[in-house]
C-alpha cells in the first residue's frame, strides 16, 4: 500500500489516492482519501474496502507514512496476525510493484483529467475496473480472471449483448465512453 498525493482537491474534498495491491492476483484498489484522514478512518476504509473483499492480509508492505508506523497500526496488525514490512525508497525489490502501479495510475489520471472535467474521483471506480480487467504479464491473465477464475464482462460489450434494453441507455453509453477513454 502506498499513496498518490498532491492531487487537486476533488468536489468531495479528497486529495490523495490510497493504492492497495494484492501481490498474488495483482488486484488493485484505488481509494480516494484526504491527506488529513486519521489512522482510525484509514483502518475503517481498509476494513470496508479490502478486508470485506479479500480477508485480513497475511502481510503488508507499506509506505513509511507516520500513520502506518504508529504503535496503534502495529498493534492492530499484530492482533490480526498480519506481518508488517516497510518499503524503502528507490529499492524496487521492496516497492517496485506499487511504484509501477502508481506511475501508471498518475499517467491514466493525467490523460483522463480533461475528459473527466477535473473530477477523476467520480470515475476512479472505472479506472480501477479498467486496470483490473487488463492483461498482466506477470500472471499471464487479467487480474479479474486470476481472482474469480473467469474472464470479466466489460461495459464495452453491454450494448452488443443487448443489455441496453434492461439498463438505462444513457448510463450504458456514458460508461462505455469513459471505459474507452481510460
Amino acid at each position: 500500500m502506498d499513496f498518490v498525493s498532491r492531487l487537486p482537491l476533488s468536489p468531495k474534498k479528497k486529495d490523495v489516492i490510497w493504492v492497495i495491491i494484492d501481490r498474488l492476483t495483482k488486484s488493485k484498489h484505488f481509494i480516494p482519501v484526504h491527506m488529513d484522514f486519521s489512522l482510525d478512518k484509514l483502518v475503517e476504509l481498509h476494513t470496508s474496502e479490502i478486508v470485506r473483499l479479500h480477508k485480513v492480509p497475511v502481510s503488508i508492505i507499506s509506505y513509511r507514512d507516520p500513520r502506518f508506523t504508529s504503535c496503534f497500526w502495529d498493534k492492530l496488525q499484530e492482533d490480526l496476525g498480519t506481518q508488517l514490512h516497510f518499503s524503502t525508497t528507490f529499492h524496487p525489490q521492496s516497492d517496485g510493484q506499487s511504484e509501477c502501479v502508481i506511475q501508471e495510475l498518475e499517467d491514466m489520471l493525467r490523460c483522463c483529467m480533461l475528459q473527466f472535467e477535473g473530477n477523476s474521483e467520480r470515475y476512479l471506480p472505472l479506472i480501477e475496473f479498467s486496470y483490473n480487467n487488463s492483461y498482466q504479464s506477470t500472471i499471464k491473465m487479467a487480474t479479474y480472471e486470476a481472482l474469480y477464475g473467469q474472464k470479466c464482462r466489460t461495459p464495452l460489450y453491454w450494448t452488443e449483448l443487448s443489455e441496453k434494453k434492461i439498463h438505462e441507455v444513457d448510463l450504458i453509453r456514458e460508461t462505455e465512453e469513459k471505459v474507452r477513454v481510460i
